[in-house]
C-alpha cells in the first residue's frame, strides 16, 4: 500500500542512530506517523524540524504498519520563523503537543487543518497570537467539545449574545446573563465575525476559555495536562502588540 501527501511536522523522535519517526499533521491524510530512514544525515537535519511543511510518499506493506516516508522534499521551512523568539517557540510547543496528544492518528482534520495552515502562514504577522487563539476555539469544535454560541440557554434569543456559561459552554444573552456576568466568559464575537484585529481583553479571554473547556472537558478525561509553554501566552497577551 502507498500514498502521498504533504504536511507539518509536529513531532520528531530519534529512532536508532540515523533514523527518526516524524508525526504529520496533512490536509488529506489528518494526522499520520511514519519512519524515516537517514532523517538525522546532514541532509536531513534542516528538513526534519517541528513546523516544517513536507511532501512525503508512504509505503506500507500493511494497512496497519507504520508507513515509511521516502522520496521526502523540505517545501516550506519554519525554522527561521520560530528559532529567535521564544514567544512564538512557546505557541508552536503548545499547538504541536495538543495536536499530537488529542488528535488520534488517521483523523480526516477536513475544515480544521485550514486553521492549523493559517498559523504557520500568518506567524510573521503583528496578530499571529489571534491566529493562536483560533486554533484551541476550533480545536474544540473538532474535539467534538465545541461550545453551543448560536441561541441564548435561558430565554432562546438568537441576538445581543454577550457571554458564555463556563459550566455548560451554552451563550447567554446580555439580560439573562448581567446578573452572573463576572462568573461566565465574554462572548467570543471576533472569532464568530472572523476578525483578526481584536482587543487584547478578547485574546484573552478566548485563551482563558478554551482553557478551562479543553482541561474540563477532554484532558482531564484523558489523564493529559495543558502544555506547559502554553500558560506563557497569557501572560504574553498583556504585551502583545497588534
Amino acid at each position: 500500500m502507498q500514498f502521498s501527501g504533504e504536511g507539518y511536522i509536529i513531532k520528531v523522535r530519534k529512532h536508532g542512530e540515523q533514523s527518526v519517526i516524524v508525526t504529520l499533521v496533512c490536509p488529506h491524510h489528518g494526522k499520520i506517523v511514519g519512519y524515516v530512514k537517514g532523517g538525522l544525515s546532514k541532509r536531513g537535519f534542516g528538513v526534519y524540524q517541528v513546523g516544517n511543511y513536507i511532501s512525503y510518499n508512504a509505503y506500507m506493506r500493511l494497512e496497519e504498519n507504520m508507513p515509511s516516508l521516502r522520496g521526502v522534499e523540505l517545501l516550506h521551512s519554519h525554522t527561521a520563523d520560530f528559532v529567535l523568539n521564544n514567544d512564538k517557540i512557546g505557541a508552536l510547543v503548545s499547538m504541536c503537543r495538543l495536536l499530537d496528544e488529542c488528535v488520534a492518528q488517521n483523523d480526516d482534520l477536513g475544515a480544521f487543518f485550514n486553521v492549523i495552515d493559517d498559523f504557520f502562514r500568518h506567524i510573521n504577522d503583528e496578530n499571529w497570537l489571534v491566529y493562536y487563539s483560533f486554533f484551541e476555539f476550533y480545536l474544540l469544535d473538532f474535539l467534538g467539545i465545541g461550545l453551543d454560541i448560536s441561541e441564548c440557554a435561558v430565554t432562546g434569543k438568537h441576538t445581543d449574545l454577550r457571554y458564555i456559561s463556563p459550566k455548560t459552554g451554552r451563550a447567554v444573552c446580555a439580560e439573562a446573563g448581567a446578573p452572573y456576568k463576572d462568573r461566565l466568559f465574554a462572548y467570543p464575537q471576533y472569532i464568530i465575525e472572523h476578525n483578526y484585529m481584536p482587543q487584547k481583553s478578547e485574546i484573552a479571554n478566548v485563551l482563558t476559555m478554551t482553557g478551562c473547556f479543553l482541561e474540563k472537558n477532554f484532558l482531564m478525561q484523558h489523564n493529559l495536562k495543558l502544555p506547559e509553554n502554553r500558560a506563557n501566552l497569557l501572560g504574553l497577551v498583556k504585551t502583545y502588540k497588534l
